[in-house]
């Protein structure tokens, strides 16, 4: 377990390095400026000493010399400022980037899952992974940029000032700083897996809340929130615990960094006491070498802080690189055709599929479509009626068999191709964020306004968005804001209405609106469907009486089919289906 924990940690460690390479000569002037920053902080002490050797006694103190110093020491403070406020400006632009980058490429990555990835975790978690984790990741990579290249340099440069001035002194500091680094490295190890529990725990209960503030009316309507807020404080006492470990841990680091600080303090203080009696070394020097103490033991404070914090940037790191990992999409074929214009042809020929594999659902499906046929899909709930859908949409693949579309199987034509020729109305409605006109014209963003107000009269949602506040100019928030269910569902018919392709999916697309309203889009269905091949998922069977073929499915086969009358005459499962709704 250490070992794999180990070995992801490199990795992400690994990928981290990959992004920021990009940015190499952001990073080039950064660890130039650091140098420079700290050649120049450490070059301060030497002239206080030199100051300070020009006290000698009371009387005999060299003021010009000491003004001349004083001098040197603002200069040397200016350009020490303004190369840190540049290294600064280099480190937030390294850091920015580099978070730009990841947060494009994992919301790229999202557009490019398969639905079953989407269908299989909470939104609320996949959320939490591209915004929190990676805001945490910003806060330790920026921290990592200003203050660590700047602590390596300044240990490194602090002893080679330490060593022109005396050896002795600066070999017993070299001594005692494997114990700082030994106590850094264990904390650092246990303070990862900690992190990690803390930012997954996070993750999930972002996505709970998510999923109870998106869904308050059912849980209101149901007196479910004693049981949400037993929930919501189990995971909240998780993430607690697991905080305050990675919390503890962490702590424990400043105070075990500075015991071993406060020892090289007073191994120099006393090493350097006895050199400056026997003349080894003067008062100035000494007075040096005790600031070049702190210089050199402050970052060890600094480093140890941003390891910690490099710990759980590592640890949000990580879960967004496993969601960029995921297996993605399979990309079209090679020579994959482009479908132009379909004829409305569909052949389904011995489809199986199931969801998982332990389930099945769809077996030996077959089904022949002809050019312009209204196929009514019906059946009780979990038949596989809006698992055919996908199916067709190729939102899903088929475990075995063929679908074939104007003659050519979807798995050779490409995908964005093969869905533009389906005008899509479903049972969800979704509308984002912006104006009914941005929403209408999703899948024709060139359409006049003559085409778009036709559309939307022909879906009879013309007069209601001439009510709004800016007509089609008025904002809608995300998901359609304060519009009634009827009303989104209508600027959703609105948008088929305007794209008009050859094939059509209605998946229950009239179930949000008034009778009188739905018997108006009936009409208007049945003259966008005229020469169209059109899906109808339906569980009002009143509404697919004049289908051209009827499907009656069960237990995702096909038990029955065709027209309204002839299934009735039958007597078989779609009598029973249809009596059911309509006996007296």
């Amino acid at each position: 377990m250490k070992q794999e924990s180990a070995k992801r940690r490199r990795t992400t460690i690994r990928k981290v390095l990959n992004y920021i390479r990009r940015y190499w000569v952001y990073l080039g002037l950064s660890i130039l400026l650091a140098a420079v920053t700290v050649a120049l902080t450490l070059y301060i002490p030497i002239l206080i000493g030199e100051a300070v050797d020009l006290i000698v006694d009371q009387g005999l103190v060299d003021f010009a010399g000491i003004a001349a110093i004083l001098k040197q020491m603002i200069v040397v403070i200016l350009l020490t400022a303004a190369a840190q406020w540049v290294m600064n400006a280099c480190n937030n632009k390294i850091t920015y980037n580099v978070i730009r980058d990841i947060r494009r490429e994992a919301f790229d990555k999202i557009e490019r899952l398969p639905l079953k990835y989407i269908d299989a975790h909470s939104y609320g978690e996949i959320v939490s992974r591209v915004i929190a984790d990676v805001d945490q990741f910003a806060d330790g990579l920026l921290m990592g940029f200003t203050q660590f290249f700047t602590g390596v340099v300044t240990i490194f440069g602090t002893l080679i000032f330490m060593l022109t001035i005396s050896v002795k002194i600066t070999v017993a500091v070299v001594v005692i700083t494997p114990l700082s680094l030994f106590v850094a490295s264990y904390i650092a190890k246990k303070t990862f897996s900690m992190f990690k529990l803390q930012s997954e725990t996070r993750g999930e209960q972002t996505a709970f809340i998510e999923e109870m503030v998106g869904n308050q009316k059912v849980v209101q309507a149901f007196s479910h929130e004693e049981e949400a807020l037993e929930r919501f404080d189990e995971v909240n006492e998780r993430l607690r615990k697991y905080s305050l470990r990675a919390i503890f841990f962490s702590s424990l680091t400043n105070p075990a960094t500075r015991f071993v600080n406060s020892l090289v303090y007073a191994t120099v203080g006393v090493v350097g006491a006895f050199l400056a009696i026997s003349g080894g070394i003067t008062v100035g020097q000494l007075s040096s070498l005790l600031s070049y103490a702190n210089q050199y033991t402050k970052p060890f404070n600094e480093i140890s802080g941003v390891v910690t914090e490099l710990q759980n940037a590592l640890a949000c790191a990580g879960r967004v690189f496993e969601l960029m990992e995921e297996e993605s999409e399979p990309a079209d074929a090679v020579n994959a055709a482009v479908l132009e214009k379909a004829d409305g042809r569909v052949e389904l020929s011995n489809v199986s599929f199931s969801y998982t594999p332990e389930q099945r659902l769809i077996e030996n499906f077959n089904l022949s479509v002809q050019p312009g046929q209204r196929v009514a899909i019906v059946g009780p709930t979990g038949c596989g009626k809006t698992t055919l859908i996908n199916l067709l949409m190729r939102f899903y693949d088929v475990n075995s068999g063929e679908i074939r579309v104007s003659g050519i199987p979807i798995q050779k034509m490409t995908r964005k191709s093969l869905r533009a020729n389906y005008g899509m109305v479903l049972q969800e409605t979704w509308l984002r964020s912006g104006t009914v006109r941005e929403n209408i014209t999703m899948g024709k963003p060139d359409a006049t306004e003559e085409e778009i107000i036709a559309a939307a009269k022909a879906a009879h949602a013309h007069g209601f968005i001439k009510r709004l506040p800016k007509g089609y100019d008025t904002v809608i928030t995300e998901d359609g804001g304060n519009l009634s269910q009827g009303q989104k569902q209508l600027l959703c018919i609105t948008r088929v209405m305007l794209c008009l392709p050859p094939m059509l999916i209605l998946d229950e697309a009239t179930s949000s609106i008034d009778t009188r309203t739905e018997l108006k889009i009936q009409e208007a269905f049945a003259r966008m469907m005229r020469g169209r091949t059109s899906f109808i998922v339906a569980h009002r069977l009143s509404t697919i009486q004049e289908a051209d073929v009827i499907l009656v499915m069960r237990d995702g086969s096909i038990v029955e089919q065709g027209r309204h009358e002839e299934l009735l005459q039958k007597g078989g499962f779609y009598a029973k289906l249809y009596n059911s709704q309509f006996a007296k």
